[in-house]
């Protein structure tokens, strides 16, 4: 049964995170698939480059969010199900050094549930809102560190990708600046190593010089929204 439930606790992770926030902003706005609009990605990004601000809005704050769920989610969770259930564990692993891990876990699975969702094909956004949320919801201080320099590079640069990339990047070194469980680290540089590689495709045309900012498509041309 306990592992049972700890199937359930990362499946549930895994499902919070592919809830199509994007996909279904597109369908309830406009009756459009986002997929087929702008960079494809169902991000609040594209969102906005594709329905405008509000709805990107909303998509941006239900991103984070699921992020925060999972992540409360699992620490309640896993708790209950060690004391529930009375596994023999090694001294070694005891119930205090053992739910950070399982945490872990669940955090890995809520990015993963959010860039490859099953309601979408295994496609999906590129986790960086979700994983702020995942921040904020293990370490405080690191995820308003995290966002506040997405927001001063974004305010800078107007490119989110390039903002999202060094906003992994800090959360990558902050997570060390802070006291934390080990599985909490792993899963922060795991967690910012996938974002940046979701981004692999806007690397590229940061280096070619041909990434859109705010307020310009992929073609580099003014919105009309």
């Amino acid at each position: 049964m306990f592992w049972i439930g700890s199937s359930v606790g990362l499946l549930v992770a895994y499902l919070l995170g592919s809830t199509p926030t994007g996909y279904l902003a597109g369908k309830l706005v406009r009756g459009i698939d986002i997929r087929e609009h702008g960079s494809k990605s169902t991000g609040a990004t594209n969102v906005l480059r594709t329905l405008g601000k509000w709805p990107a809005l909303f998509v941006l704050v239900a991103d984070v969010m699921k992020g925060v769920a999972a992540i409360v989610f699992a620490q309640s969770w896993y708790p209950w199900l060690l004391t529930r259930y009375s596994v023999v564990w090694p001294k070694e692993f005891e119930i205090p050094s053992l739910v950070p891990w399982l945490v872990c876990l669940s955090g890995l699975a809520v990015l993963l549930g959010h860039g490859r969702s099953i309601w979408l094909q295994f496609t999906g956004g590129k986790s960086a809102a979700t994983g702020l949320g995942v921040l904020l919801a293990i370490s405080l201080p690191v995820g308003i560190g995290t966002a506040a320099v997405w927001g001063v590079v974004l305010a800078i640069s107007r490119i989110v990708s390039f903002s999202s990339i060094l906003a992994a990047l800090t959360a990558i070194v902050l997570v060390f600046c802070f006291e934390h469980p080990m599985p909490y680290r792993l899963l922060v540089v795991a967690g910012g190593l996938y974002v940046i590689v979701r981004h692999r495709a806007n690397i590229q045309r940061l280096l070619a010089g041909a990434e859109p900012r705010l307020g310009q498509n992929s073609s580099g041309s003014k919105l009309s929204q």
